[in-house]
């Protein structure tokens, strides 16, 4: 038995249904609490999804992490940086409407999503350590066409090893990782 708390639990209420079925677990919903029970493996699994879902990506994209090859990573903000104002910080990571974080989404093939002073990613491992070495650059003052063309070269190197470029993956990067 695993009590996790939530600020916001919208989503999880939701998919509670599906999620159970899903994760082969039981979750009982009070207030902000939320126990899961079930098998030890099934359960860590189930704590492993429900932090993200926590960390505020959809049911959907965080169901993707019971695929082995798949994993989530939070980055904190305060960890690269020595800025007080991290608002500019997360402003350089979200860019003009969103295009710096969809284009560096798109380029290593990863989800992100910005909470609080953390970025939370979801994605192929491999591509996940880009997508990390990638966010603490631009934390640290890089300039985002730098970091593109960071991301662009490993990509383009893999493609010479025979490793193919990374797909452009936003909703439809599930379907390569569809859950069975």
């Amino acid at each position: 038995m695993e009590t996790l708390f939530f600020e916001n639990t919208k989503e999880l209420k939701k998919e509670k249904d599906r999620l159970e079925k899903k994760l082969n677990i039981k979750i009982e919903i009070t207030g902000k609490k939320v126990i899961i029970e079930g098998e030890p493996l099934d359960e860590y699994e189930a704590t492993t999804i429900l932090d993200a879902i926590r960390f505020g990506f959809s049911a959907n994209i965080a169901l993707l992490l019971k695929n082995s090859e798949i994993i989530f990573k939070k980055i904190s903000i305060r960890d690269y940086t020595r800025r007080k104002n991290l608002i500019d910080v997360k402003a350089r990571i979200i860019g003009t409407k969103g295009t710096t974080k969809r284009t560096i989404e798109e380029i290593s093939g990863c989800m992100l999503m910005i909470h609080n002073n953390e970025v939370g990613i979801i994605g192929p491992v491999e591509d996940v350590e880009e997508a990390t070495t990638a966010l603490t650059n631009l934390i640290r003052g890089a300039k985002q066409a730098n970091v593109y063309k960071f991301l662009e070269h490993l990509n383009k190197t893999q493609k010479e090893e025979g490793l193919g470029l990374k797909e452009k993956r936003s909703e439809k990067t599930s379907a390569k990782y569809q859950l069975k």
